[in-house]
């Protein structure tokens, strides 16, 4: 950690920043990422999704493949280049993306000796034009707690959690929880927990119930009242490198990311709560 948080932090921004993260992997993380960002473009909102998982499934999901990500979240963490330069069209109205390229599984390693390493992000963000810059930035994290993670979380102003519906990813959640406090307290001091969304929730499981009754005794109102089902669209859709919004609408799956988009719109607007 660095000895001092860097005057520029304090600095106001024209968007948001929020990092959808979990350090355990298959718990919904990219496809919130995916069909959070398709939402809330299709509300209107200018949208910025970056790719910062080393597997692409992000990018894979909006239908780049990856013979087309010669250029993207790699190069914006090593600054090489300006995120504007980077940012690719979708299809979707509003919606754009920086991929995340093949050399993106070295770059915790690379970004080891490198001065600010834990801000090579937020000093990206730093140099997107204001005149044209998105509503909201959302960063699909990888799996685990590296640095990848790490410079999402300062960068970020808030973090999203999806919370797979089951008793180990509950037992997960704490670590996670300790790191956005230890990047609060080092790195990012305005960082705040969004919230956390209930993926892959299975009413005919008691499971599903139980793990949700504790997730919002714990923690409350920090608990999205949207809850994203178990939906077979909501799996088969990335391989036709689609949102579930585009690919059925109709489905409950799909309907409950445009909840929860609205969701988060409200939250946003409300004055913000103490940090978590």
């Amino acid at each position: 950690m660095p000895e001092r948080i860097p005057d520029d932090l304090a600095s106001p921004r024209p968007f948001r920043v929020i990092a959808i993260a979990n350090q355990k992997g298959g718990v919904g993380k990219t496809t919130t990422a995916i069909n959070l960002a398709t939402a809330l473009a299709a509300n209107g909102e200018k949208i910025l999704l970056i790719d910062l998982d080393p597997q692409g499934n992000a990018s894979t999901g909006l239908g780049l493949d990856r013979g087309s990500r010669d250029r993207g979240s790699y190069r914006l963490v090593l600054g090489e280049e300006a995120p504007a330069s980077l940012a690719r069209p979708t299809g979707i109205p509003n919606l754009t993306l920086i991929p995340a390229e093949p050399d993106l599984a070295g770059a915790e390693v690379e970004l080891v000796p490198v001065p600010r390493r834990e801000f090579r992000l937020r000093d990206a963000l730093a140099r997107l034009p204001v005149a044209d810059a998105p509503r909201c930035v959302l960063i699909d994290c990888p799996p685990g707690l590296g640095l990848l993670t790490i410079n999402a979380l300062t960068a970020a102003d808030a973090v999203l959690v999806p919370l797979q519906c089951e008793f180990l990813a509950l037992e997960g959640i704490s670590q996670m929880m300790r790191t956005i406090e230890m990047v609060r307290r080092g790195l990012n001091p305005t960082l705040r927990l969004q919230g956390i969304v209930l993926t892959m929730f299975d009413r005919r499981n008691n499971l599903s119930e139980l793990v949700a009754a504790d997730a919002r005794g714990f923690f409350g109102s920090q608990v999205y009242e949207t809850v994203i089902p178990r939906n077979i669209r909501i799996s088969e859709a990335p391989s036709h490198g689609k949102p579930v919004l585009l690919y059925d609408f109709r489905s409950p799956g799909a309907q409950a990311y445009v909840k929860l988009a609205g969701e988060l719109l409200r939250r946003e607007r409300e004055p913000k709560r103490e940090p978590a």
